[in-house]
C-alpha cells in the first residue's frame, strides 16, 4: 500500500469534486466557515463514503490502515471515480497486487500480427512502458523504421522527446492532450509496476521535457484518452492531421496505436498515397 500516493490521489480527487455535482443534502450550506476551494470538504466526502470524519481525514493524512475493498468501494461512488479511476484506488490501497516483470510475457503471435492486418492504416502495439513491439509497413512509412532503432529508443515516450517539434506537433485545440495522455498510462502502469525502473526512468525524462506531462502526473489522471489530434510533417506528403487512436488489446496489457484522418480532408488523401 502506497499510503503517500493514497492520500495524494484521494485530496486531488476531492478537490475536483465540484458541489453541485453531488447531492446537495451531502453537501454544508455557505454559513460560517467559508468555502475556500471549489472542491468538496473532507467532512462531506465522509458523509457520502458513510465513514467517519476523522478516519477519511487520517486517509488523506497518508496515516489510516489500509481500507476494506467496501470502503473503497464507498469512496469511489463519493468522489465519482470512472472505472480507470477505481481501479488506480485499489490499486494504491493495495488490493490489487503489483505486476512483475516475469508476467510481462512473450506478445501473442495473434496480437503481433494485428498492425499487419490494418493494411495501410499506419499502426503499432506498445506495452505498459509505452515500449514499441510490434509494428505494420505503414507506420515505419509515416514514422520511422523502428527496426533500425536501438531497442531502449523503440520507445513512444523516447521518440516524442526526440521528435517533438521536429516531426510531430499538436494539432490546434489539442495543446497538452499528448502529454497527458501518455501521464495518464504511465501513471498507472507505475502503480501496476512500482519497481520498474524503466518506467521510473521514463517518467522523469518525460516530466523534465513536458510541462504538460508534469502537470498530469501530480494530478493522478489516469483516466484514458483514446484519440489524441497530431500534426505530423511528412518528407513526402507534408503536414498531416492525424488522429492518434489507442485501443487497449482484451486480455491483455497491450495497446493498438493507429493513425487515420478525417475522410474527406487533405490528410486522408496523402495518408491514402502512403507508400504508394
Amino acid at each position: 500500500m502506497s499510503r503517500d500516493e493514497l492520500a495524494d490521489f484521494l485530496r486531488r480527487r476531492r478537490e475536483a469534486l465540484r458541489p453541485d455535482q453531488v447531492p446537495a443534502a451531502a453537501v454544508h450550506p455557505p454559513g460560517r466557515r467559508a468555502r475556500r476551494t471549489p472542491g468538496l470538504r473532507r467532512e462531506e466526502v465522509a458523509a457520502l463514503a458513510a465513514v467517519s470524519v476523522s478516519y477519511y481525514e487520517r486517509l488523506e493524512q497518508a496515516r489510516a490502515p489500509r481500507p476494506s475493498p467496501e470502503v473503497l468501494a464507498a469512496l469511489g461512488r463519493a468522489l465519482r471515480l470512472t472505472a480507470a479511476e477505481r481501479e488506480h484506488l485499489a490499486r494504491l490501497a493495495g488490493q490489487v497486487p503489483p505486476g512483475t516483470d516475469d508476467d510481462r510475457g512473450p506478445v501473442p503471435g495473434d496480437v503481433r500480427r494485428l498492425p499487419d492486418r490494418l493494411g495501410p492504416i499506419p499502426a503499432y502495439l506498445v506495452d505498459e512502458r509505452q515500449d514499441i513491439v510490434a509494428w505494420n509497413r505503414a507506420a515505419v512509412e509515416l514514422i520511422t523504421d523502428f527496426g533500425l532503432l536501438p531497442a531502449e529508443e523503440r520507445n513512444t515516450v523516447r521518440l516524442s522527446i526526440r521528435l517533438d517539434g521536429v516531426l510531430c506537433s499538436a494539432a490546434p485545440g489539442a495543446e497538452g492532450a499528448f502529454a497527458r495522455q501518455f501521464a495518464a498510462r504511465l501513471r498507472a502502469a507505475r502503480v501496476r509496476r512500482p519497481s520498474d525502473r524503466v518506467l521510473g526512468e521514463l517518467v522523469n525524462a518525460f516530466a523534465a521535457h513536458s510541462p504538460d506531462f508534469a502537470a498530469g502526473w501530480r494530478e493522478h489522471d489516469v483516466r484514458p484518452m483514446t484519440t489524441v489530434r497530431k500534426r505530423l510533417r511528412h518528407p513526402e506528403l507534408g503536414e498531416l492531421e492525424l488522429d492518434r487512436q489507442t485501443l487497449l488489446v482484451p486480455g491483455t496489457d497491450l495497446q493498438l496505436v493507429m493513425y487515420t484522418a478525417e475522410p474527406g480532408t487533405p490528410s486522408a488523401a496523402a495518408l491514402a498515397r502512403l507508400g504508394g
